[in-house]
Order: C-alpha cells, then structure tokens, then sequence
C-alpha cells in the first residue's frame, strides 16, 4: 500500500472513531434535550457569528503585524484571506495546515507580496499562535482549579502544555538554523541533478526571511498579544451561549470552557474537524464547572454551526477567486 493510502486510511480511521464519540455522546444526553438547548440559543447564534467574526479580525492583525512595513498588505485583505484559510482549515480534510497554506499562496499571488516574505509570515504566525495557544490554555487551567479545587485534569494538561511547548521551541529552532535550506540541499543531493539545485538557494531565502520576521521583536510581540485578545475574544462566544442558555456564569467561566476544550482539541489533532473531541472537552470540563451536559453539548454543536454558516461561503469565495485567477491566465494565453 501506498504512503498516501496509508495516510488516507488513518486519516478516515480517526474521522470514524470521532464520528462513533460524538453519536455515543449526544445519544447519552439524549438527542431531544440537546436539540431543545439548540432551539433555545437559537438567536445567539448570530452573536456567536458577530464576535467569531471580530476575533478573525484580531487574528488578521497578528498576522499583519509580522509582515516589514514595505510589503504590508492592507489589513482587509489579510482578513479575508485568513477568512477562507480558517474556512479551509475547519471545513476540507486536508489537515490543519491546508488553510495556512491557501492564505500563504493568496497572499503571493492576489497581491504580489514576494513569496518568501508571505510563507515566512505564515509560518511565523503559526509558531507563534500555538505558543500563545498553550499560554492561553494554561490560564484556562489555572482558573479551572481556583474555581473548582479540582487538580484531576492538571497533570495531563501540563504534560500536554510541556510536549507543546519542548516541540514548538524545537520547531522554531530549527527556523532560526536554517531548516529550508537544509531540506533543500537533502533533497538536491538525493536527486544528483542540477536543476534541483535551486532548492537550496530559494530555502536560503525562506530561512533569511524567518530570521528576519522573528528579529522583529516589535512585530512578534504585537502578534502575541493580539492573538491572546482574539482568544479571549473567542471566549466571549462561549459565554453569550451560556447566557442565553440560562447558565448565569461569568466570562471566566467561557474563558475555562474555551481555553482547556481547545487545548484538548489540539492535543487530538489527527481527528478531522475535532469531531467528538471538542464535544468531549466540553462534557468533561462543563461538568467540573457544574453545567449539564446536554448545553456542554449544545455549546459545541453551536460552535460547529457557526463554523458552517462561516466556512461555506469562504469555500465558495475561494473557489471564485481561484476560478477567476484560472480564466484570467487562460484568457491571457489566448492572445
């Protein structure tokens, strides 16, 4: 079998056993008592879509920030094209990584940014999101045990946090070595031919355009900083759920649910789309903070709708600019 059959296969394993979860699990609560939570919340769903849509723009700014000054893009094009990254990234079983790379290309060939700078940005973005990520899912941590005395899930989380932590401190070590250059010249080496030779220039480029992207401290603690804001931006969604739902709690009740649930969800990213994972973050953790398990649930399956009434007209919007760049070149060619 094929390395990608293989891949395939696991890929579609994981996604089964996360289908088979998530029905044992809304099939425990009952289907009746979780659709009815729906229906109720069913107005705070635009909400829920309002301030999903004003952390996108918190994570567009982060990514903006990391870009010199001489080749910026404007802001609301970063925004939209981190629109149909997280669309791609939630929606296409194409791993998370998918949608990283769509904007990454968006970003190269919509708007001229030069292609180093654009892939550079992105990666930078990406090891930088998930080193606040474990920040942000350790204060969720913190406010778990204050709020609850409960210490059973502290062990995994910080064993979790400390495996994040040793493996994104080793990725970004290798950006800083120069590990593009190194990839290329492995793979010139392993083909013997001059026309592969290239790589190792074009990798040397990439990694002097990371170094420079991080050498930027003003850049990467803008990054930092708004990113925690569109997090907690996040949690606000949570919140106005619970609300909605009669669950009078405070926001560091949706800060808890959001930052653990999600640190849970990226500890199991080979499940595609989380499904099952993300229900069960927030069963386990509702259930510590005393909230029943049907709006656990009710929380999550509204969280997904709005990834839905988000990610399709961003599938949609991509596929028309790519089209349009398609007709654009043929038209081209015809001359």
């Amino acid at each position: 079998m094929k390395a990608s059959a293989k891949i395939r296969l696991t890929i579609y394993a994981f996604g089964f056993a996360g289908a088979a979860l998530f029905t044992v699990l809304v099939a425990r609560q009952g289907f009746a008592a979780v659709g009815s939570a729906i229906e109720t919340a069913r107005w705070a769903i635009l909400g829920v879509i309002a301030f999903h849509l004003l952390s996108l723009f918190c994570d567009g700014i982060a990514w903006w920030a990391l870009f010199p000054n001489e080749n910026r893009p404007r802001l609301l094009s970063l925004y939209w094209m981190r629109w149909i990254g997280e669309s791609i990234s939630n929606l296409v079983p194409s791993a998370q990584v998918g949608g990283d790379i769509v904007r990454a290309r968006l970003a190269a060939i919509l708007y001229g940014t030069p292609l180093p700078i654009a892939a550079g940005t992105v990666l930078a973005d990406i090891t930088l999101g998930v080193f606040t990520q474990i920040v942000f899912t350790l204060l969720g941590l913190g406010l778990l045990v204050n709020a609850t005395g409960h210490t059973n899930m502290v062990g995994p989380i910080l064993l979790g946090a400390a495996v994040g932590v040793f493996a994104i401190g080793g990725f970004y070590v290798v950006q800083r070595l120069g590990m593009f250059r190194l990839i290329g010249l492995i793979v010139s080496k392993l083909a013997s031919s001059p026309d592969w030779h290239s790589l190792v220039t074009s990798g040397e480029t990439l990694d002097q355009t990371v170094r420079a992207i991080y050498s930027r401290i003003s850049g990467v603690v803008v990054c930092c900083s708004i990113t925690l804001v569109s997090l907690c931006v996040a949690s606000a969604e949570v919140w106005i759920v619970l609300y909605v739902l009669g669950i009078h709690a405070t926001f560091a009740t949706g800060l808890i649910l959001q930052s653990v649930s999600m640190g849970i969800r990226s500890a199991l990213f080979p499940v595609p789309g989380a499904i099952g994972v993300q229900e069960s973050g927030y069963l386990v953790v509702g259930n510590l903070l005393g909230i029943p398990g049907d709006t656990a649930l009710a929380l999550s399956l509204i969280s997904r709708v709005r990834e839905l009434a988000l990610g399709i007209p961003g599938l949609v919007v991509w596929q028309l600019v790519e089209g349009r760049r398609l007709w654009r070149a043929r038209l081209a060619g015809t001359r």
